[in-house]
């Protein structure tokens, strides 16, 4: 008895020194297995492309690998299958690869929308600098675009994290509180419902009447589903439709005399910086222009009464993936038009090469 439970504790103490070679050998038995269904042979193994290991060196680690209890000897062949333990090593191995390429996706992701953020505001800054003029940019919005998917994970207590993924590669994440307790199953049950249910449909519509039909044929889980769904509004959706707007040169509007002189050049550079107004601006633009087409409002065809005085240039952008924006000049109806239609075009060409480098 003594003597067999030395050879235990051995056992246990190799099992925690499992290194890289051992790995990539039981990891390619699995492999092979999992494709044709044989058993596989030190020969076998050694044959392999990229194993720069010797038969007879293979198969020491094999014998070593079936005393751990990763694979076993089939009676009737000399090769060696995965035993139970051996697809568990397997299967968490691919759980824990495909969890870091998940991570490591979304990282990229986020990388992306901070890159997007802090360019429209070099962008909007550049146009207001190079023209003389006030300058916007409306970037894209978030409940506009389509649902990729949506993630779960337990945190602690009844706490969930969500994690949205929408066209574009933007990523919104909100911690949930939900009224109970759920497990790890749940988690993903609920995750595969709200992707059945949200994959494809715009953020905006997520309270829609489709989706809430959906909803409604569930037998179970509605409540959290609910809950969660409410968060993601709250969470994702833009308050106003201005939220998007960065603005930027409103000092430049008491640089000419005409505006000074109306009396008025408070109320023009409130309604700049307070955005409210220039969504209407961007509304008319989406409405009036093509693609990436350029629109030229001037004086009272301004859809903003504060800018009865003013010319205003717009230019719609396609960010790609989805993602639209509009970028807008506001100056004196006696604006460089030539310098101002031209700095559009170039910062839109900057623009996608920056998107695309």
């Amino acid at each position: 008895m003594p003597r067999k439970s030395i050879k235990n504790d051995a056992v246990v103490a190799k099992v925690d020194i499992l290194d890289d070679r051992k790995k990539e050998i039981l990891l390619t038995i699995i492999k092979m297995y999992l494709d044709t269904g044989e058993p596989v042979g030190s020969r076998t193994i050694s044959k392999k492309n990229g194993m720069s290991l010797s038969s007879a060196t293979i198969r020491n680690e094999m014998s070593d690998l079936e005393e751990l209890g990763y694979i076993v000897k089939p009676h009737t062949s000399a090769g060696r299958i995965p035993s139970d333990k051996g697809y568990r090593f397997y299967v968490n191995n691919l759980i824990k690869e495909k969890d870091s390429e998940i991570k490591n996706i979304k990282t990229e992701m986020n990388a992306r929308v901070d890159k997007l953020e802090d360019m429209l505001k070099v962008v909007v800054k550049t146009i207001a600098s190079n023209t003389n003029y006030a300058a916007m940019i409306a970037g894209p919005k978030v409940s506009t675009t389509k649902i990729k998917y949506v993630q779960l994970s337990n945190l602690e207590n009844n706490k969930v994290l969500v994690v949205l993924v929408a066209e574009g590669n933007v990523v919104k994440t909100s911690i949930v509180d939900l009224d109970r307790v759920i497990d790890a199953k749940e988690i993903l049950d609920l995750s595969m419902t709200l992707n059945n249910i949200l994959s494809g449909e715009k953020v905006s519509d997520i309270k829609g009447e489709k989706v809430t039909k959906e909803i409604g044929k569930l037998k179970k889980n509605k409540k959290d589903i609910m809950i969660i769904i409410d968060h993601i509004e709250d969470a994702f959706i833009e308050k106003t439709n201005f939220d998007n707007i960065l603005t930027y040169g409103s000092n430049n509007f008491f640089k000419y005399k005409e505006f000074a002189e109306n009396g008025d050049i408070g109320s023009l550079v409130e309604a700049f910086e307070q955005k409210k107004d220039l969504a209407r601006i961007v509304d008319k633009a989406n409405e009036d222009s093509e693609e990436t087409g350029l629109k030229v409002y001037i004086g009272e065809e301004s859809p903003v009464n504060t800018m009865k005085d003013c010319s205003i240039v717009t230019a719609n952008c396609d960010f790609g993936n989805g993602m639209k924006g509009t970028i807008g000049v506001v100056g004196p109806k006696r604006m460089d038009y030539e310098k101002v239609l031209k700095t559009i075009k170039n910062t839109m060409q900057n623009i996608s090469k920056e998107l695309e480098g």
